[in-house]
């Protein structure tokens, strides 16, 4: 496995071959839950860190970091 300087992670080949097994509608299903479990820490640590914050402003600051300062 080549490690290429401007790549963060590079896939298994073992878990590449899992995936390419998958059908798409449960590539995406997996895709879905990572992106939502990665919401639900990022929601947790906000709250950890600005515990005066409240809902709406934890929510827009979790579509700004995930959405890379897009919106």
């Amino acid at each position: 496995m080549r490690l290429d300087p401007g790549q963060i992670e590079v896939m298994d080949p073992d878990m590449a071959e899992v995936l390419k097994k998958k059908e798409p509608w449960e590539r995406i299903a997996i895709g879905f839950g990572l992106w939502t479990s990665a919401r639900s820490m990022l929601a947790s640590l906000l709250r950890g860190m600005h515990p005066d914050w409240d809902d709406e402003r934890i929510r827009r600051e979790i579509v700004r970091r995930m959405s890379h300062g897009s919106v």
